[in-house]
């Protein structure tokens, strides 16, 4: 009798034991990671990274994002649909529109909804309109939530870097083309660095004009960008993509014979343009999420137009250079005396 409830206390401590572990994992498996939920407009931005507060547990729910815009805005709805989901614990899908685009240059993982069961789903619609992680951004309630917007902030997604990078990747035929065509260019030169150049105008040249109280990127600014390449590197090589290329012909100095208009300015097809940018070492951007994420996935040194709009259009927009370009970019001001002038 003494040896059968020996064996019962033991089954029981056994039994307890296989309970408190089981309490345990499915405890920490449903926690969220701390959150920092301090807004990015008090933090001192150029010392400080947002700081991650993805969760441990298994992805629940269904987010996705409303695609709009071109390339480079696709590529933030994408990056920000993805930071967001794994913030908040939900898994990210995308819509079959985003895919069509997006997969036809890059190695995208996210899944993507049938159009048919998204047109189904009650989505929660939530716009992501500010250019820094608010304080609003940290806790979106909802299983099934349909972001919207042109969100192209690093503070979004930059504390996944590297996840970010990964999902971008090229195809491999884009890679191999892209590195043909910089091979040729230099040819039989050594020690070469390629800066690529990305000018945008087209639609911008009315825009910045007329409603967006702001300039576009002058001869002086790109003068100013590449003569700090040029004295910074030995044997540098400027490859200039652009949607006017024929103004940039006129307007860029090449009479050291270091400038390649390979740029073709076809805004319907721009992933060749924007694969060549990638694919260099450093970048000279103007405006646009298409340079602005061309410099993100080339890493290197990136210069930029900064102080392009009037203050009073900053205030009214809520636009924040510093949480659109990296601390560690080099900013260079636009001249904004002839907007001054015309107002």
């Amino acid at each position: 009798m003494g040896n059968i409830n020996i064996w019962k206390m033991i089954l029981f401590f056994k039994l307890l034991i296989i309970i408190s572990i089981s309490f345990w994992y499915n405890f920490e498996r449903r926690i969220t990671c701390a959150s920092t939920k301090q807004s990015l407009d008090t933090m001192n931005l150029k010392n400080r990274t947002p700081s991650i507060n993805d969760c441990a547990f298994e992805p629940t729910g269904m987010w996705t994002v409303e695609p709009s815009g071109r390339l480079g805005n696709l590529i933030g709805q994408y990056a920000t649909l993805y930071a967001f989901a794994k913030r908040h614990g939900h898994q990210a899908y995308i819509l079959p529109n985003m895919h069509s685009a997006l997969s036809k240059i890059f190695k995208i993982k996210l899944p993507v909804i049938n159009q048919e069961v998204a047109n189904r789903i009650p989505w929660k619609n939530f716009g992501i309109y500010k250019s820094w992680m608010a304080e609003e951004y940290y806790n979106i309630p909802g299983e099934f939530v349909k972001l919207s917007g042109y969100p192209c902030s690093w503070t979004f997604y930059h504390h996944l870097r590297e996840e970010i990078l990964k999902e971008f990747t090229f195809h491999d035929f884009i890679r191999e083309e892209s590195n043909a065509y910089l091979a040729d260019i230099r040819g039989n030169k050594t020690n070469t660095t390629f800066i690529g150049i990305h000018v945008r105008r087209g639609d911008y040249v009315d825009i910045m004009r007329n409603s967006k109280k702001g300039v576009l990127a002058d001869k002086e600014y790109l003068q100013k960008a590449m003569g700090y390449f040029r004295k910074k590197y030995k044997n540098p090589l400027f490859v200039v993509t652009s949607n006017g290329i024929d103004w940039c012909k006129s307007n860029i100095n090449n009479s050291l014979g270091d400038v390649y208009f390979l740029g073709d300015g076809n805004e319907g097809s721009p992933a060749r343009d924007f694969a060549l940018l990638v694919h260099c070492n450093h970048t000279i951007m103007t405006i646009g999420t298409f340079g602005l994420f061309a410099a993100y996935l080339t890493g290197g040194e990136t210069i930029y137009l900064t102080n392009y709009t009037l203050p009073d259009f900053r205030r009214v927009t809520d636009f924040k250079y510093e949480t659109i370009y990296l601390p560690e970019w080099i900013g260079i001001p636009a001249d904004l005396a002839p907007l001054l002038k015309k107002d």
